[in-house]
């Protein structure tokens, strides 16, 4: 088969205020602020570039790292991308991360694996859900993110096994099971976090863990791996499958899809069954509570956006090693990043998916999220910490109030509120998202920032307010009494020492 569309040179990769751009651009243009895309695609496409950067250059312990740099990163990633061009053709001999052997599987459209496209008899809300044609880029894109991202149902053909006496894709019964969840999504949608540095390359550099770190996290016995493009399985359950499952390479790129691109669409089969979180394997970028008799996940929540799970991603700050949540990604590479950059950012995103019956879909109130918080280096420590601990309990506080107060309004006129009180405290929370950056930029120990949390508080109790004339009305006499009688007191908030 002919050779074409390599990722190296074609343009692919979303990247803000840029567009699409090559695998070798985004290693030689060091203006390249940051990735486009939907959240799960910026996801995918990070862990691709840091699979990419791991295997040209992970430097053995923090020391190598900081000499290495943003720019030295790149340009040994340059070197690699050279050595394993031919790899990198999404059509050919060697299909960039295909399997052409899965090609007695059943084609499905690529509308079908794209989870907010509605197929079938699906109803078509808004035009962003109509199927339309893909290009090769796009395909190189829904390729790439099918490898961790895939939703479990029956369209994978699971007919089809490649290692001989395999048994993962075979029920009880013996027929063919349905595809399971990729290990980046699990059950109802795992939340990723990463470090943003001011510049494309910076991020891959903050991001980019060490031999030593690899080995201190104990979660991969096979330590870094190697990169599937450079040795792909043969099968699901081959030596070099088995290496993945046991490497961070195969948390990367954990290949839970075997895929083939034809022209009318891919042939679909599940890949590599990864261990779950359950069984003590993560991604570095996701956020698990060992504290428990069983591990817990922080879930993906559109009512409850990344940025208010900001205080548990960080409570390494004050908690020991098996309390609260713990994300590798962050745990790494915060105190790296406080000691090289003057500001970075905390990422956050995923996407929540509804299941029934082991077929998982986007439904409801089901969606993309995403969240950036920037910290300053300066005023990064315990101190800051504990105060936005502070900030934050307080504005649940104030939600919870808001909440009760509302359901009181319409408990006064004989009205189930069960509807209305959760629409008033999300309207404000996101009135609060406006001011979210301001109060963590704030929560230091000066005189002026105190004064900023005061301003700040005096915001937050307006928009409990705003929230609650919106959605309590006072048209009526009756109204009007169960308003004035509930309407919420902010006064103990405002005169909380800060």
């Amino acid at each position: 088969m002919e050779n074409r569309f390599n990722l190296i040179d074609e343009p692919w990769i979303p990247v803000a205020d840029y567009g699409r751009v090559s695998l070798r651009q985004v290693f030689s243009n060091p203006e390249y602020r940051s990735l486009g895309g939907n959240p799960v695609q910026k996801i995918a496409l990070l862990k691709l570039l840091l699979a990419i950067a791991q295997s040209a250059a992970t430097p053995d312990n923090e020391v190598e790292w900081k000499v290495l740099g943003g720019r030295g990163l790149a340009e040994r990633c340059l070197i690699y991308l050279d050595k394993w061009h031919d790899r990198f053709y999404l059509y050919g001999e060697q299909p960039f991360l295909q399997m052409p052997a899965i090609q007695a599987a059943k084609t499905q459209s690529f509308g079908s694996v794209l989870p907010e496209v509605s197929t079938g008899n699906t109803t078509v809300l808004s035009q962003i859900q109509v199927q339309r044609s893909l290009g090769d880029a796009d395909k190189a894109l829904l390729l790439l993110t099918l490898m961790g991202f895939a939703l479990s149902g029956k369209k994978t053909d699971n007919s089809v096994v490649l290692s001989p006496d395999y048994s993962g894709k075979r029920n009880d019964k013996g027929k063919p099971s349905t595809g399971k969840p990729g290990p980046a999504v699990a059950y109802m949608g795992l939340l990723h976090s990463f470090l943003l540095g001011n510049k494309l390359q910076e991020t891959l550099w903050l991001n980019l863990l060490t031999h030593r770190q690899i080995e201190q996290m104990n979660i991969y016995p096979a330590g870094l791996g190697i990169a599937p493009w450079e040795k792909m399985p043969e099968g699901e359950d081959c030596p070099q499958a088995g290496q993945l499952k046991k490497s961070l390479m195969g948390r990367l790129l954990p290949l839970c899809r075997f895929c083939w691109l034809n022209n009318d669409g891919l042939h679909y089969s599940e890949g590599i069954a990864h261990p779950g979180y359950k069984d003590g394997v993560v991604d570095p970028s996701m956020a698990i509570n060992n504290a428990g008799k069983e591990p817990k996940a922080l879930w993906v929540d559109p009512e409850k956006r990344p940025w208010r799970e900001l205080t548990a991603l960080l409570d390494f700050f004050e908690q020991g090693e098996s309390q609260g949540f713990q994300s590798w990604q962050l745990r790494s590479g915060l105190e790296r990043a406080r000691d090289v950059t003057e500001t970075f950012a905390i990422w956050s995103g995923g996407l929540r998916v509804s299941s029934n019956a082991g077929e998982q879909y986007v439904s409801g109130s089901d969606d993309f999220v995403e969240s950036q918080v920037w910290l300053h280096s300066d005023i990064l420590g315990e101190l800051w910490f504990s105060q936005l601990k502070v900030e934050m309990d307080a504005l649940d506080t104030l939600a919870k109030n808001l909440y009760g107060r509302v359901m009181g309004f319409f408990k006064e006129q004989m009205v189930d509120g069960g509807k209305i009180a959760p629409q008033t405290t999300q309207l404000f929370w996101q009135l609060c998202e406006c001011d979210f950056q301001s109060l963590v930029n704030n929560c230091d120990q000066t005189d002026d920032a105190a004064g900023q949390r005061q301003k700040l508080r005096r915001r937050f109790a307006g928009y409990v307010q705003q929230a609650y004339d919106q959605f309590c009305p006072r048209e009526t006499a009756r109204q009007l009494d169960a308003w004035a009688k509930c309407r919420p007191n902010n006064s103990k908030y405002l005169k909380q020492e800060i």
